[in-house]
């Protein structure tokens, strides 16, 4: 297997004893994957400014990809170094924690990926010969789930190699899976608010009328937790999608930012939705890793893979009996099991809390943010639901409220969104990490400057054994330094 050996370890965790096996440990968890994995020699770290190793500094950048906690990375160095049996043993162990940890139907099907971005073509796959003509897949808000996504959602390649090492080409079609047409319906209107589930829902209806003229099967998608929040359409409106279209028409939600409680998985599972969740968001663990949940039927009526996928997936990370899987080169991906290791070891932990403790923290957060950096420095969070919905944050905690999308475009430095990537970069080479710009504020008629405060569950992990005055003390140090460098990059 191809991995890098870094010689540099950016802010490595002073504690951590940087011997052959954490070498070895950190060279594996930064393999297996596309180019956005890689580390550089130099800096240690990936595109993304993470590294599969803990790190001493602030990092609230959940929202686009996590440092390794130091007690997951301790788990996974030990696997390294124990009998680790086949892959697809190790993978099949994983499914049976993930339905526990979730506790979803034991017969749910759970298909592992190298990336949310590949978690598309499981979709894909599951509706692939529904009807004579292809596929229409309805995408929500591409801007508020990945930019990758708009090729893989189009049954394209969307990197220069895929985590087997196999050269492609970035728009080339995956090779059977056949005519697929993409829609994007904008999640937010032309000022940068959130659009209502009704409205939504009226323009998948319209997209659902053009899939029945070219003779194609719907596959929609839904947003559960995107890039600042959102969750559309609501059940509401996908239970009444169902009984109007009934089977012309599949649903696969996209909860890759991992930010959906137990309950709400099942209610999509028990509606015949895919999930997709990634275990290197809210979860915590160190980029990249996805997972599909599939109720049973899907494995039961699915065509064979697309011929293509061999040079994307590894036959164990499909499940057993899945036509097409013996196709699929039988090989180990050791990079990627380790990173779902880590992130499945931070679900569980987080699982294991109670959710009043959860609630705690939650609440000590959000009153940190608008006492330390809101109120202070004038700013404005954009709503993670439509002006009209005020109360949707209140009950959706989990989704809406350990992710906050700060409306920076009022600073100096950070007034387009281009600025505000620049300020990004540097608070992250300053030991700064908070998560990516995102389009979501409009001013002067251009996208404004944002940036992103999210939790992740190792902070949850870490927290709840605080005193609620500890547990303040903490995130209202945290929040104040992370002012006080806007207010000195703004300065400089």
């Amino acid at each position: 297997m191809d991995v890098i050996r870094v010689v540099s370890f950016s802010d490595c965790m002073s504690s951590l004893e940087l011997d052959e096996n954490a070498r070895e440990t950190i060279a594996l968890l930064a393999s297996g994957g596309d180019a956005r994995i890689t580390l550089d020699p130099e800096t240690g770290l990936n595109r993304y400014m993470s590294a599969p190793y803990p790190r001493d500094l602030i990092a609230y950048a959940s929202s686009t990809a996590n440092d390794i906690s130091a007690p997951a990375f301790d788990h996974v160095a030990k696997l390294v170094q124990g009998e680790r049996g086949s892959y697809a043993e190790r993978l099949e162990s994983l499914r049976a924690r993930i339905r526990s940890a979730y506790a979803i139907p034991g017969d749910t099907e759970v298909v592992f990926a190298p990336s949310g971005t590949d978690l598309e073509y499981v979709a894909l796959a599951a509706v692939l010969g529904k009807a004579g003509e292809g596929i229409h897949n309805v995408l929500l808000g591409a801007d508020e789930v990945g930019s990758g996504c708009i090729h893989s959602a189009h049954g394209r390649f969307f990197a220069g190699e895929t985590a087997r090492g196999i050269a492609t080409e970035s728009g080339v079609p995956v090779r059977g899976i056949g005519p697929v047409s993409l829609a994007d319906i904008a999640v937010r209107c032309d000022r940068g608010l959130a659009r209502d589930s009704q409205d939504i829902a009226a323009a998948v209806d319209a997209e659902l009328a053009q899939a029945a003229s070219l003779g194609r099967h719907a596959l929609i998608h839904v947003v559960h937790g995107s890039k600042t929040g959102l969750i559309l359409p609501e059940l509401k409106e996908i239970d009444d999608l169902i009984a109007r279209y009934g089977d012309s028409i599949s649903f696969v939600v996209d909860a890759c930012q991992a930010r959906i409680t137990t309950e709400a998985i099942n209610a999509y599972l028990s509606r015949g939705a895919i999930v997709f969740l990634t275990g290197s968001k809210f979860m915590g663990g160190p980029p990249f890793s996805g997972f599909a949940l599939l109720p049973a039927r899907w494995k039961r009526a699915a065509a064979q893979l697309p011929s293509g996928f061999v040079d994307i997936f590894r036959r164990a990370e499909w499940p057993e009996g899945w036509a097409g899987r013996e196709t699929l080169a039988d090989e180990d991906n050791p990079g990627l099991w380790l990173r779902l290791e880590a992130s499945v070891f931070e679900l569980e932990r987080f699982q294991s809390l109670p959710f009043p403790q959860v609630r705690r923290i939650i609440r000590a957060f959000n009153d940190a943010l608008q006492s330390e950096i809101v109120g202070p420095l004038g700013l404005d969070l954009v709503k993670p639901h439509a002006p009209e919905e005020a109360g949707e944050a209140r009950e959706h905690p989990i989704e809406m409220r350990t992710l906050a999308t700060l409306d920076v475009s009022s600073l100096p430095c950070a007034r387009t969104f281009d600025d505000a990537r620049k300020l990004h970069s540097d608070l992250a080479d300053g030991g700064l990490r908070l998560g990516q710009p995102v389009r979501a504020v409009r001013r002067d008629g251009e996208w404004g400057g944002t940036l992103r405060i999210g939790l992740s569950m190792p902070q949850f992990s870490r927290w709840a054994p605080l005193t609620d005055g500890d547990l303040a003390m903490q995130i209202k140090s945290d929040m104040n330094r992370i002012a006080t460098r806007l207010r000195e990059a703004c300065r400089g």
